[in-house]
């Protein structure tokens, strides 16, 4: 296998998605055809779905360049179980896939439909300027696409994904899981690692640097309330979430970047996620976007050997959010 062909995140996501449509019955999903012959996989709408069904998403999110696990983790005593991120290639995984970068809205007014798109059919479509920033470019004939949702996409949004994709839509596999459901939530705190990579992005960092990373969060307990189940999982990161980056370069680089990554250091930082989210009325671009990061990061200067720590977990602010 080429370095191209090993690196291809929808080719490489094909061989999981095939898992996950075999294992549909163990793991609660419901399989279907669309009407454009896209393949379905409901994940937790009318389907349970379950957490490992999310820990399997989470890694088609990352194109099959990062291992998710759970596991118990005394770090958060009161919430033993975390989710566990890893990846040799955390650039590409990461930003390169497993962000929720491409804005997908079909209609208008109260029939508008609206859903981020993340996983690898992204890195087919290069809608987002990232993609220029990390020189990353898939060229599969598949394509798979995880949507934070209750329904399916219909079929214009379909059209579009396969059409930017170029591929056919019988080669376009779509997950989808409200935020509510176990597999949304597990997915949704597996972007430790990702959250990390993004704002080191936003910070200027430059990524050629980071090679390698891991993370932790520990896994938010689900609430039928939207609002509620999104605020969760984003306080499983921003005040549970730990990671360490593996980093080539000065030194200082690396303290500096460790100094500036934990959540702490945002203006909104100290309360749980719901609340900042109804003070801001809904408006989730007017939350500073600073505070979407870990709580606590380790960055290692890996040609020196010095490694920096900077943050920490947050407990009484996720027994807040959890409880």
């Amino acid at each position: 296998m080429s370095d191209a062909e090993a690196l291809s995140v929808n080719r490489r996501a094909a061989e999981l998605t095939a898992a996950l449509n075999r294992d549909a019955a163990i793991l609660n999903l419901g399989i279907d055809r669309g009407p454009l012959g896209e393949t379905l996989i409901d994940a937790g709408a009318k389907r349970r779905g379950g957490i490992d069904a999310g820990l399997r998403i989470a890694e088609i999110c990352m194109g099959g360049l990062g291992a998710v696990r759970l596991i118990p983790d005394n770090a958060t005593p009161r919430w033993p179980w975390t989710i566990a991120v890893a990846s040799s290639q955390p650039v590409i995984a990461c930003l390169g896939s497993q962000y929720a970068g491409w804005s997908l809205t079909h209609g208008t007014g109260k029939d508008a439909i609206f859903a981020l798109g993340s996983g690898p059919a992204r890195a087919l479509a290069q809608k987002e300027p990232v993609f220029k920033d990390i020189d990353y470019r898939d060229e599969a004939d598949v394509a798979a696409l995880v949507i934070e949702s209750g329904r399916p996409p219909p079929p214009e949004i379909v059209e579009k994904v396969t059409r930017d994709c170029g591929v056919k839509p019988s080669a376009l596999t779509v997950i989808y899981a409200p935020t509510q459901s176990l597999a949304g939530a597990t997915q949704v705190v597996a972007r430790v690692l990702e959250v990390a990579l993004h704002k080191a992005h936003e910070l200027k960092f430059p990524l050629r640097c980071i090679v390698d990373g891991m993370g932790a969060a520990p896994l938010s307990p689900p609430h039928p309330d939207f609002v509620t189940a999104m605020g969760r999982t984003n306080d499983a990161i921003i005040y549970g979430g730990r990671v360490q980056l593996y980093v080539t370069g000065p030194a200082e680089d690396a303290r500096a970047l460790a100094e500036a990554l934990p959540s702490r250091a945002s203006r909104d930082f100290g309360a749980p996620f719901a609340e900042i989210f109804k003070r801001f009325k809904g408006d989730f671009y007017a939350i500073d976007p600073m505070l979407f990061s870990p709580a606590e990061v380790i960055v290692t200067a890996i040609e020196s050997g010095q490694t920096f720590h900077a943050g920490a977990v947050h407990h009484k602010l996720l027994d807040a959010s959890f409880a």
